[in-house]
């Protein structure tokens, strides 16, 4: 059981690292397209992270009867601490590639706030593994397709910051990276002390929640146009249809 929740786990936060060399295929895309193309992740992306909370991990907490007070503090805790976090570094979740118009911090601070965030991604990927293999495999997910718009933003920004294309996709996986040694961490602690996961998953759905309602849809309130509503909209209900699916097959 040890064994398999290590290779699943490390297997996945490999994939989700890889997807860190996205950006190299965007270059070629017209900025116009690129928008459009961004804008459909992020709104499927903040559908799959709510759905898997509300799908998932919930319900994974009521199962083994920690959907209480202590479970509802430590979701609360998970959005707070994710706030912390962004605070600390002065580093926003962003989804749109650069321009004059939507300029981003410096790449060396991107790098910073990338690494850590990938770190924590590794964090939540380990302890849904441990959890079950089935909310491990619908997490990932979940993290996959928020990591794509995200990947392809921080590769503009270090474009924007004067990197070369080879330089800034090589800083960009190492910085991806981080996502397995936050796994490696959490799967020595957690399967040592297996009380703990009764504390992430609560903290990994805050996570998400914050993630999904004040990073990403904020993102896709800044477009106003009908046709682009209804496409955001089709996004996230495509997200929310997935980890939905996914729970039928599980």
């Amino acid at each position: 059981m040890i064994n398999s929740t290590w290779f699943y786990s490390l297997i996945s936060v490999f994939i989700v690292s890889l997807i860190s060399l996205i950006g190299i295929f965007t270059i070629s895309i017209k900025q116009e397209l690129l928008k459009k193309f961004l804008q459909f992740f992020v709104s499927f992306a903040a559908g799959a992270l709510l759905g898997d909370v509300f799908i998932h991990l919930l319900p994974e907490m009521v199962a083994n009867q920690q959907f209480n007070l202590t479970g509802s503090l430590f979701i609360l805790l998970g959005i707070i601490i994710f706030f912390i976090l962004e605070k600390i570094i002065c580093w926003r979740h962003c989804h749109i590639p650069t321009s004059k118009n939507h300029p981003h911090h410096l790449g060396i601070m991107n790098l910073v706030g990338d690494g850590l965030h990938n770190f924590i991604d590794g964090v939540i990927i380990a302890t849904s593994f441990i959890t079950n293999v089935s909310l491990g495999i619908v997490t990932t997910l979940a993290v996959i397709f928020h990591e794509i718009p995200q990947e392809i933003g921080d590769f503009s920004v270090l474009l924007y910051a004067g990197y070369p294309k080879k330089k800034a996709l090589i800083f960009n996986f190492i910085s991806a990276c981080t996502a397995i040694l936050g796994s490696i961490l959490t799967l020595i602690i957690g399967l040592r002390f297996g009380s703990l996961s009764g504390y992430m998953v609560p903290l990994t759905a805050g996570g998400f929640i914050y993630i999904a309602s004040a990073d990403l849809i904020p993102e896709l309130q800044k477009e106003q146009q009908l046709k682009k509503t209804i496409s955001q909209l089709i996004g996230l209900f495509a997200g929310i249809i997935i980890m939905l699916l996914f729970k039928k097959v599980g």
